[in-house]
């Protein structure tokens, strides 16, 4: 059996009519098939066409590796489970969300939420840091956690290819994390992997495909982001305990747009905490 070929699928979406996005969700094209991450609920045309493009039926997907339970990671998980049987894999952090959208709606609201998460998906795998699971012969993933992002986020090694899903803040775009130091650790935890244990391509959800230099240079880029983020958040922070105004911090970055985002807000307070 010829070594497992990587598809990445670009998938685009309306949070608002006004904000639009889009998320990059992985095939993995073996003797089976495997989603890595699942996009938004409406995207399984999208992802069937890919198949269908590459000469693959779609009952032939055998497993889908969530990396966290966001609404454009899940959006298609529970259909393609249904309808082809497919295990569904995810940290145990993440189960919760996964398995309950309306439990993740209550603690993390946004706009557009079930339109983009779907419906709720058992996971029927556990995963934690380190595991390996090899769903046929010649095809072997292993879990990193990844944390940071979100508490249980997981990235997967197969062979040279780590798939990072959103794990790395991103110069330019919204930076969403909801632990400071959990996100320095990934973003030390990923270098050493690049450096040391022989990762030559990274796939992200935000963008394209990184080979091991490029990588790096995007690690040094996100430390950069977290520190500037620190250093205006620390600066307006008065200390009263009580909620610094997003707009300001926004304001001080000369990133207005940013202060619309819900979400921010989350990366600001968990900023607040001095060392």
């Amino acid at each position: 059996m010829p070594s497992a070929r990587l598809h990445q699928i670009r998938i685009d979406f309306s949070v608002t009519p006004e904000v639009k996005r889009f998320v990059y969700a992985y095939l993995i094209e073996a003797k089976g098939l495997y989603l890595v991450d699942a996009g938004v609920a409406g995207s399984e045309t999208q992802i069937l066409g890919h198949v269908q493009e590459i000469g693959r039926s779609p009952s032939e997907l055998r497993g889908i590796f969530l990396t966290h339970a966001h609404p454009d990671h899940i959006g298609t998980a529970a259909w393609f489970r249904e309808r082809f049987g497919c295990s569904v894999y995810a940290s145990a952090g993440e189960k919760p969300w996964i398995e309950d959208i309306d439990r993740q709606f209550r603690e993390r609201p946004i706009p557009n939420f079930y339109g983009l998460a779907g419906r709720s998906c058992p996971v029927d795998v556990c995963l934690a840091d380190g595991d390996c699971i090899a769903p046929e012969p010649e095809l072997e993933l292993i879990a990193i956690a990844t944390p940071g992002h979100s508490p249980g986020h997981m990235a997967y090694r197969t062979g040279q290819a780590l798939f990072i899903g959103d794990a790395v803040p991103v110069k330019g775009d919204i930076p969403i994390f909801t632990d400071e130091q959990a996100t320095r650790k990934t973003l030390a935890r990923l270098a050493r992997l690049m450096r040391e244990d022989g990762i030559a391509t990274c796939y992200p959800a935000w963008d394209r495909t990184y080979d091991a230099c490029a990588m790096q240079a995007k690690l040094q880029e996100a430390e950069a982001v977290m520190d500037q983020l620190k250093e205006a958040v620390l600066q307006l922070d008065e200390g009263s305990g009580l909620p610094l105004p997003v707009g300001r911090v926004c304001a001080r970055l000369g990133m207005p747009a940013l202060a619309a985002n819900p979400l921010f807000a989350r990366t600001v307070d968990c900023l607040r905490k001095r060392p």
